[in-house]
């Protein structure tokens, strides 16, 4: 038999165990001890249910539903952890006016070990800020931005913020530290260095000259690095870029060390380029009379290519782009394009994405993806009857065939765009390869691949003209090649005609040759005389020839021997014979001083002399056992014979395998004593630059400009701040906090 429950209205709630009955007296009943009921009161709202009320947010909660009890826990959930939003309030108001009244404490944290003794340095954190500002470009203004200033004082309480004039001053300073370990750094390579030059213009047509300098060290490794940032007033004086080089050497010790000058042509000008090659003579005398100067940037030359080659399909190339942007800019749109590719099975991995038009390299990415995709878009009218912008056939076809050259001269450059710099033979193959495929293209049947290609040819043919007999002879530096591709190469590009240009390479560089062989020969001032014309050492180590008479024995002004040089001589020390033979095969040697029918001359002199001697008075002419002289003989003759060069040498020995991951300066390192006078010739040339561009602006179709911020502070703290943070980059030539200098604005 079942009991009936009488609803009744409690005065007093209870607890969760207590049991509700009408029956209970008042005298048993157990007074409530749970907290809540301080923040609650219970409410009945009908027969047998009763709710608890928050007094403070008003919001009602089940208690007690017919015989069922629903307890006091979700009731201290909602003051406890403040669900309750009128308590939630309360509680953060008390806290913050408790903590305004209290006296800053701060918190006792365990020490961490390895930390817990290293003392406070306000140096070294002025240094790390000044480090930060330089590597990531902040401007010197962030010490005064009042959320840095909060932030740095988070982390720790007693660092003081310094002033904008004093992180100025540790810029500048960290600057000078690592510029002047740059300068003893480059005091102490054994070769020469190469410049290049590139300009930046501000809103103000201030013009700012970037020097860039590369060099190998001696250990044979490659290096370029930023040296000046040189404001000139009017970058377009045809001074300018003169002055801005001139101050470099002189900056950095360099007069009479500059290999080759490269710049951009598309800022300079017949009289900027004939200043240029002027000065270039004349701090350079040896290098081919200034022939090394490079007229022209191989990315700037390959980016031109690249827009004008999209200019002239730039209708077809908007069409694709504008589809793309279809596609790009609805979500609905990009999943019908997907769902048409699954069911179409098309297999590329591409993705589309719109380009940006500074950079021609994500124009031709975004061309070359949607070439994959053609079948999609050729589908996507049917699909989506707003989309009837769609290429026809014949437009992707010419995008197919502009992405072809495209990528020849995307292949070209890229070379400038991977972790390390290349040396100047890795040029040759990639300069060579666009000449021969630019000169095959115009030639084709194909009226639209010739219309494309002939106005490419025309440009490129002049930067080929200007550089492809350094390019040459940088090839000709590589083990695995030597003349043999600049033969297999210039057969393909010239024809019949490649004779002609093969020989203006092979007298290049044996013209360069015997250039450094003048400078490897000692002055005259050390050759001495000795009575019986033999060849005595040095205190050095060296050896001294006798020459007779001693006012014929030298050649005018460069101190090549008109002797004949035994084969005693040292090795690095080139016979007359020698000179004289390649002067004969080179005839616009610049340094040519006397002919070979003078040298004979001179010797048929010399024997008419030693004929009208007067003969000895001994009775024999045999001195021994007769075969003395025999030996002198022999001496002679071995000495009368031309030996070859080292280039000669080296030329002649077999290539190397051509492996993919040869390393060419390690070779040249290995070899060094084998071909001394080669080898110094080879560490210069090898480390031209073909390119006056990082490679983040291999790309760019615009020119970078000078912001707003640089151009604002001054020409040191602006030099300071660009060079610090490429050297930083570089390799950093200083680890350790060096306070040695210090300046202050």
């Amino acid at each position: 038999m079942e009991t009936a429950i009488i609803p009744v209205t409690p005065i007093t709630p209870t607890d969760n165990n207590d049991l509700v009955s009408s029956e209970v007296q008042p005298n048993k009943r157990r007074r409530k001890k749970s907290i809540v009921w301080d923040h609650f009161t219970v409410e009945t709202v009908g027969d047998g249910c009763i709710r608890a009320c928050c007094n403070q947010c008003k919001k009602s909660f089940a208690y007690i539903t017919g015989s069922k009890l629903a307890g006091t826990s979700h009731l201290k959930r909602h003051i406890a952890l403040g669900i309750c939003p009128v308590s939630r309030q309360r509680n953060q108001q008390a806290s913050d006016t408790k903590t305004a009244n209290a006296t800053y404490e701060p918190r006792k944290r365990r020490a961490t070990p390895g930390f817990a003794n290293i003392p406070f340095n306000q140096e070294r954190c002025n240094h790390e800020i000044a480090k930060m500002i330089i590597m990531h470009e902040y401007p010197l203004h962030i010490v005064e931005h009042p959320g840095f200033i909060d932030f740095a004082r988070t982390l720790q309480p007693q660092f003081n913020m310094v002033s904008f004039n004093t992180i100025q001053g540790d810029c500048v300073a960290m600057y000078l530290n690592e510029k002047q370990r740059l300068l003893n750094f480059i005091n102490e390579i054994p070769g020469r260095i190469s410049l290049t030059l590139d300009l930046r213009i501000s809103n103000q047509t201030v013009g700012y000259v970037f020097i860039t300098g590369q060099f190998i060290d001696m250990e044979w490794n490659l290096h370029r690095c930023l040296l000046n940032v040189v404001m000139v007033p009017s970058p377009d004086s045809d001074c300018a870029l003169q002055q801005a080089v001139v101050s470099c050497l002189s900056d950095w010790h360099l007069e009479n060390r500059l290999f080759t000058l490269g710049l951009d042509q598309s800022f300079s000008n017949v009289n900027i380029n004939q200043n240029l090659r002027a000065l270039f003579s004349v701090r350079n005398p040896y290098m081919l009379h200034g022939q090394f100067l490079i007229g022209n940037c191989f990315a700037r030359v390959i980016s031109l290519l690249a827009q004008e080659a999209l200019w002239s399909v730039g209708e077809t190339v908007k069409k694709i782009r504008d589809s793309v942007k279809f596609v790009k800019t609805s979500d609905t749109h990009e999943e019908t394009f997907f769902g048409l590719k699954e069911q179409l099975k098309v297999p590329s991995m591409k993705d589309i994405f719109i380009d940006d038009q500074t950079k021609w390299n994500t124009t031709y990415d975004m061309l070359a993806a949607a070439c994959e995709l053609k079948q999609v878009f050729l589908c996507l009218e049917t699909s989506i009857p707003d989309y009837n912008i769609a290429p026809s056939m014949d437009d992707w076809k010419q995008i197919e065939i502009l992405c072809t050259y495209l990528k020849l001269f995307f292949d070209a450059v890229s070379i400038l765009t991977g972790p390390t710099y290349p040396n100047a033979s890795a040029f040759y193959h990639e300069v060579s390869k666009v000449q021969l495929e630019l000169t095959h293209a115009a030639m084709s049947n194909d009226p639209f691949i010739s219309n494309l290609t002939k106005p490419l040819k025309e440009k490129f043919d002049r930067y080929w003209s200007d550089c492809f007999l350094v390019l040459a002879i940088a090839v000709v530096m590589d083990p695995r090649f030597k003349m043999k591709l600049v033969e297999f190469s210039f057969s393909r590009i010239y024809g019949d005609d490649a004779g002609m240009w093969i020989k203006i390479v092979d007298d290049g560089i044996h013209e360069l040759y015997l250039e450094y062989i003048a400078q490897a020969l000692p002055p005259p001032e050390t050759f001495v005389e000795e009575r019986n014309g033999s060849i005595i050492p040095e205190q050095n180590g060296g050896v001294i020839l006798k020459t007779e008479p001693p006012e014929d024995g030298y050649l005018h002004e460069e101190g090549y021997l008109q002797e004949e040089q035994t084969h005693e001589a040292a090795p690095q020390e080139v016979s007359h014979h020698e000179v004289a033979h390649q002067e004969d095969s080179h005839h616009d040697v610049a340094h040519r001083e006397v002919s070979d029918q003078e040298v004979d001359s001179q010797e048929i002199t010399h024997q008419t002399e030693a004929s009208q001697e007067v003969p000895s008075q001994d009775p024999l002419i045999s001195i021994g056992d007769g075969l003395s002289d025999f030996e002198v003989y022999i001496s002679e003759i071995s000495g009368s014979h031309q030996m070859k060069s080292e280039l000669d040498q080296y030329l002649e020995e077999s290539l190397l395998p051509r492996v993919q991951d040869f390393d060419i300066l390690g070779w040249w390192k290995l070899n060094k004593t084998k071909y001394p006078t080669l080898s110094r010739m080879a560490s210069d040339i090898l480390s031209m630059p073909f390119s006056t561009v990082g490679p983040d602006s291999v790309f760019d179709t615009e020119r970078k400009k000078m912001d707003n911020y640089h151009s604002s502070l001054r020409p040191v703290t602006l030099e300071a701040l660009i060079c610090a943070k490429d050297w930083l980059q570089y390799g950093g030539l200083s680890q350790s906090c060096d306070g040695n200098v210090k300046m202050e604005f």
